[in-house]
């Protein structure tokens, strides 16, 4: 192996197997649970309050997450949410193969499941940096896109072909192994261990430390701001009124197929993003994200399979070049230490929009058509990729931490590193 390739080290090498695994089943779930709530007779309004349902519990929980990603070992956190989602997965599933399913008992599952999803996701995250070391960081990140996005290939394919041939269940039980499988694996990655805390800390100092590395970053929070729109209106799309428009046109299998062409995107940009690196490439991958209109707006005006795999296989590729950016500008410019609670509030202000789009775009269908609904989604995407990177923060971020600093200094609030410019504005309020 090269002497920065990543599987070089062992911890990495567990927690790439664990995430493939788990994301193996992660690939037919959302699949699966679309046509299961389909098939009990409910609506789009229906359909969406079950997606949702998880998504509000995810968001609510997600900062309570990051504080215990940053305070207890992760890969024990890892353990710990993937045995909770393997026996929330598998009640959805027993209950969806004998029947006795209901929109209801599906939402409040859905619930608990995305409690453990909040948790799980920060600690995953923020292990990364403790498997390799930072010179493999980039390698490392697409390494593990790859794999996700390969497995979530195959999960999507598998999917469609379950779903049409024996029913959503037992892609739904697929789900609740591949987390019983991942779970033992994430408990043998024994990474590098962060800073040790000098003094007690309640749970309320922890967000509000974490909450400054945050704010103290324009170009952390302005991408989150891009990212909770672009995430509403894509999710709200696909999710909901996708599986929809794919019923009264190409069919159930077809749109398995069409899903998971974006994912084969992801992979093909997983390849991309190890050979090429530009200096400012959050600015590359923030403008790449536009991309993600195409196919939302393409399922209003020609849902035809063949147009539609090919704008999700780019809106793919674009959006890995992103997701790489991302993680890298993240784990190199933020403590490692404290990077569990940036990621969850990240994670926050991403995602908190999402139920609101899947709530409200199967009413908003009913009132002024599904078409006009999916070009506005597709008009959102847009102007928020553009309005990003038009931000002077987002043009200065380069993938040297050095060269990084010194172009933006700083000043120290209560021995947290924040940009000066909110320095500023925190001594003009007092």
């Amino acid at each position: 192996m090269p002497r920065t390739s990543p599987f070089r080290h062992r911890p990495f090498r567990y927690l790439f197997a664990a995430r493939f695994i788990n994301v193996l089943g992660n690939g037919v779930a959302p699949i699966a649970l679309a046509f299961a709530v389909l098939d009990l007779g409910g609506s789009a309004a229906q359909l969406g309050i079950v997606v949702a349902a998880r998504s509000i519990a995810n968001v609510a929980v997600l900062l309570v997450g990051g504080v215990i990603a940053d305070r207890l070992p992760r890969n024990l956190v890892l353990l710990g949410t993937s045995v909770l989602a393997a026996l929330t997965q598998g009640a959805v599933a027993g209950l969806v193969l004998s029947g006795s399913a209901s929109i209801l008992v599906l939402a409040c599952l859905g619930v608990v499941n995305g409690a453990a999803a909040a948790v799980a996701l920060p600690a995953s995250s923020a292990l990364i940096p403790q498997t390799v070391p930072e010179d493999a960081l980039r390698p490392a990140n697409a390494l593990l896109r790859l794999g996700l996005n390969g497995g979530t290939v195959l999960g999507a394919v598998s999917g469609a072909g379950l779903v049409a041939l024996i029913g959503p269940g037992w892609g739904l039980a697929v789900d609740a192994f591949s987390f019983a499988v991942a779970g033992p694996l994430f408990l043998l990655v024994r990474g590098r261990p962060t800073a040790k805390r000098t003094e007690p800390t309640s749970p309320l100092h922890d967000l509000r430390v974490g909450w400054r590395e945050f704010a103290g970053r324009a170009w952390v929070w302005v991408v989150v701001l891009q990212f909770a729109l672009v995430n509403a209106a894509f999710t709200g799309a696909i999710a909901v009124l996708g599986p929809m428009v794919a019923d009264a046109s190409f069919g159930r299998a077809s749109w398995g197929l069409v899903t998971a062409a974006e994912t084969v995107g992801l992979v093909a940009g997983g390849f991309v993003a190890l050979r090429w690196q530009p200096r400012r490439t959050l600015l590359v991958g923030v403008l790449l994200t536009a991309v993600c209109a195409l196919p939302v707006a393409l399922l209003a005006a020609a849902p035809a399979v063949p147009l539609l795999a090919a704008a999700f296989f780019a809106g793919g590729v674009a959006m890995e070049q992103f997701g790489v950016a991302w993680d890298q500008s993240l784990q190199t410019h933020v403590p490692p230490d404290r990077l569990a609670r940036v990621y969850s509030y990240d994670a926050v202000g991403s995602f908190a929009a999402i139920p609101l789009g899947e709530l409200l775009v199967g009413p908003l269908a009913d009132q002024v058509g599904v078409q006009t609904v999916l070009l506005s989604a597709a008009a959102i995407i847009a102007c928020a990729c553009a309005a990003a990177a038009l931000t002077p923060a987002v043009q200065r971020l380069t993938t040297d931490r050095g060269a990084q600093e010194s172009a933006a200094p700083a000043e120290t609030v209560d021995g947290v590193r924040a940009d000066a410019e909110t320095i500023r504005g925190v001594q003009a309020e007092s």
